[in-house]
């Protein structure tokens, strides 16, 4: 294919496609790049206590559990470049990483996500690592009730509620167990030969937030089993607060902050 004749698209150089933010198919990219936008997004955040066996179960070395709390963010993403409209769930559960450059890092481990999005499934496993699964997550007002579910091969796996709107809080407010604003994850890409290609801990932080309204109340959460989204490995053992909360946010590059195959040479 060339630049010319009928085609209105240039031909990527060799220059193109090793920069970074490049994505196949060069005419119709899958992969959005840096940075992009998500405005008026819907978050049902739900926090239960669980089993600290089950989170040490969960967290790759060097990870370090935090807590003993685990949470699900249920969000409806209502506009967001590129990918446009869709459905999201993050189960994350804190952690820290000790001996970083920088010292010691806390933030969120995130073992499970869902969404509606092959786009947002394809970028976040591709760019951050994250174990993203196609499914359905969804979030609805049911009279004085809001109702959250997380739906993969047809089983609700999670069912969260929270009462609706009753006591508003402050954003500091949001994360009253661990940072989930830095959420770490497990990047693991193998070579078309087998070996391994990347095997590293990645961290990403959303800017720009800017959070509309925030409310809170007891909630409750049910987990179901199923192979393919295990989240009943963190059991519920006593639910905890639950908020929901709109805002605007943007997704920025983030960094690399441990590399199994360098730390192996």
């Amino acid at each position: 294919m060339s630049g010319r004749g009928k085609y209105s698209l240039t031909q990527p150089s060799v220059e193109d496609i090793i920069r970074g933010g490049f994505s196949t198919p060069w005419d119709a990219p899958t992969i959005p790049k840096f940075p992009f936008r998500f405005r008026n997004a819907e978050i049902l955040t739900l926090y239960w206590r669980t089993d600290p066996e089950a989170i040490a179960f969960l967290l790759p070395p060097p990870l370090e559990p935090i807590s003993d709390v685990a949470c699900v963010h249920i969000y409806r993403m209502n506009d967001t470049d590129w990918v446009g409209a869709y459905d999201e769930a993050n189960v994350m559960i804190g952690a820290r990483l000790k001996n970083t450059i920088k010292g010691e890092m806390t933030g969120a481990y995130s073992p499970y996500l869902v969404l509606s999005s092959d786009g947002g499934v394809s970028h976040g496993r591709e760019v951050h690592g994250q174990p993203k699964k196609f499914g359905q997550p969804s979030m609805e007002f049911r009279g004085d009730l809001m109702v959250g579910t997380v739906q993969r091969n047809g089983i609700d796996v999670i069912t969260g509620t929270l009462p609706y709107k009753q006591t508003t809080v402050t954003p500091d407010n949001l994360a009253p167990h661990f940072d989930f604003g830095t959420n770490l994850n497990l990047k693991s890409i193998d070579h078309i030969d087998g070996r391994p290609a990347i095997r590293q801990l990645t961290s990403r932080k959303l800017t720009d937030v800017t959070v509309h309204e925030a409310w809170t109340g007891p909630c409750t959460v049910e987990l179901r089993p199923n192979a393919q989204l295990p989240v009943f490995r963190l059991p519920v053992i006593e639910p905890l607060q639950g908020f929901y909360w709109r805002a605007d946010f943007t997704l920025v590059a983030g960094e690399i902050i441990h590399d199994y195959l360098e730390d192996a040479s």
